[in-house]
C-alpha cells in the first residue's frame, strides 16, 4: 500500500524544447555523410575479421573488399573534404572507432589481399590477366600524362593497377613494379580524397 510519502518519476515535460543534431539542411547533409564514412570504416573492419576467421570464400572478399575501398574515398571527399586539418585518422580518433585492420586496409594499403596463383592452370586466364594489367598500367600513365594530380582521381586507378598486377601468376614476392605501386598507394591512401601530389613528388616517384 502506498504511503502519502511515497515518490513517483518525475513526469517528462512536454513543454521542453526538442534538442537537434543539426539546425539546417547542411548540417544533416554533413551529419549523414560523416555516418557514411563511420559506416564503410566499420563494414570493412567486420570483413577483414571475417576474412581472416576464414568465414567467407576468397571471392566474396575480393568483390566486398573491392566495392568498400571505391566506396570509401567518396564517402571521405564527402564527409571530410571541407574540414581543414581532418583526415580520416584524427576521425576515427574523435569517434573512438577501434579499427585497426579497416585502417590498414583502406589508409595502407589500398587493395584487397590476394592468394598467389600458379600459371600452371589456364593458360587463356593467364592471357586475360596480363591484357588487363597493361590495359590498367596504360590508363593509369595516360592520367599522369595528362597531369591529373587530385588523390581521388589516381587512387582508383593505381587501386585497379596493383590489383592486376598481384594477381599475375608466377611472379616473385620482391616483383619491382609491385613494390613501386604499393608505395604510391600508400601514399595516396595517408592523404585525403581532395588532396593532390605535387610536382617534384611526381617526378621522383615516377
Amino acid at each position: 500500500m502506498w504511503s502519502s510519502s511515497t515518490k513517483y518519476p518525475a513526469a517528462i515535460d512536454d513543454s521542453l524544447p526538442e534538442i537537434e543534431l543539426y539546425s539546417s539542411r547542411k548540417e544533416r547533409t554533413a551529419y549523414e555523410n560523416m555516418g557514411d564514412l563511420y559506416t564503410i570504416i566499420i563494414a570493412t573492419e567486420h570483413l577483414e575479421r571475417a576474412y581472416a576467421q576464414d568465414a567467407i570464400t576468397q571471392a566474396e572478399y575480393s568483390t566486398e573488399c573491392n566495392k568498400l575501398l571505391s566506396q570509401f574515398k567518396i564517402a571521405e571527399k564527402a564527409a571530410l573534404g571541407k574540414k581543414d586539418g581532418m583526415t580520416t585518422e584524427t576521425f576515427m580518433k574523435v569517434y573512438q572507432m577501434d579499427c585497426p585492420r579497416a585502417a590498414d586496409r583502406l589508409l595502407r594499403i589500398g587493395v584487397p589481399e590476394h592468394v598467389k596463383t600458379s600459371s600452371s592452370g589456364n593458360n587463356v586466364n593467364v592471357a586475360i590477366t596480363v591484357a588487363e594489367t597493361v590495359q590498367h598500367f596504360i590508363t593509369a600513365m595516360d592520367a599522369v600524362n595528362l597531369d591529373q594530380r587530385a588523390v581521388d582521381e589516381l587512387q582508383p586507378l593505381l587501386s585497379d593497377l596493383m590489383n592486376a598486377l598481384i594477381q599475375l601468376p608466377d611472379t616473385p614476392n620482391d616483383f619491382s613494379p609491385n613494390d613501386k605501386i604499393r608505395k604510391w598507394l600508400e601514399k595516396l591512401n595517408a592523404l585525403r580524397a581532395v588532396d593532390m601530389i605535387d610536382e617534384d613528388d611526381k617526378v621522383s616517384r615516377s
